[in-house]
Order: structure tokens, then C-alpha cells, then sequence
């Protein structure tokens, strides 16, 4: 504890990692909101034009092939952007390195699962199976 103390701000910096890591992070949680915004007004706007429709109606809006890739879209987004936030939650709110990998890891593994069940439900509804 001593010899931690005694060393420079650089010194005790070298091996925790590149400083430039949280520019690509950044730059997609922004990119990720971006996007999100046009394919949320996409979404309200359809959904609301499907108010009062049955399930057919719904099922053959998704066979259209913009509806489909637009959803895919938003569900790829969604879950990245869900995936890029938590992970900065994660970090800065779990103590202890075995917690925060466990978290990071459980969580990284949740999104990616509903991200492919999501894509998966759409394809499914757009391909008629």
C-alpha cells in the first residue's frame, strides 16, 4: 500500500487500460439514439394506425418487407443501446471485479438473447412460418 502511494498519477494509470476504450462506447450510445429516434416514431406511428386491427391485419403488415427490416432494425438497436447503457450503470455502480464481470457478462448474454428471440419473432411473422 506504501509503494502505491509513493508512485506518480502515471505510474499508478499504466496497465488499467487504454484511455481512448470510452470514445467507441460513447460514440455508439450516441449513434444508438440516434437511430432509435426515427425507427420509435416509425413504430408509434404504425402501431397507432393498427389500433383496432386483428392479428391478420398485424401479420400482414409484417409480411411488407420495409415493416419487417424496420422492426428488425429498431430490436437490434434497442437491445444495443439497452446493452451499452447498462454496462456503464454496471460499472460504475458494482464494487468488487468478481460482481461487475459476472454482471456485465449476465447481462451482455440477457440482450443478446432477447435481441435474437425479437429478430427471431419478426422473421417468423414476416415469413409466414
Amino acid at each position: 500500500m506504501a509503494q502505491t502511494r509513493l508512485r506518480s498519477p502515471l505510474g499508478r494509470a499504466i496497465g488499467l487500460g487504454s484511455a481512448k476504450e470510452g470514445v467507441q462506447h460513447w460514440w455508439m450510445q450516441r449513434v444508438t439514439a440516434v437511430a432509435l429516434v426515427p425507427l420509435v416514431l416509425w413504430l408509434v406511428v404504425a402501431v397507432v394506425g393498427l389500433v383496432g386491427a386483428d392479428r391478420g391485419a398485424m401479420v400482414a403488415w409484417m409480411h411488407q418487407p420495409m415493416s419487417a427490416m424496420l422492426m428488425i432494425l429498431l430490436m437490434v438497436a434497442i437491445f444495443y443501446h439497452t446493452a451499452l447503457g447498462l454496462q456503464v450503470v454496471i460499472e460504475d455502480y458494482v464494487h468488487g471485479e468478481a460482481w461487475k464481470l459476472t454482471a456485465l457478462i449476465a447481462m451482455r448474454l440477457l440482450c443478446l438473447l432477447f435481441a435474437v428471440r425479437g429478430v427471431l419473432a419478426v422473421l417468423k411473422l414476416a415469413l409466414g412460418a
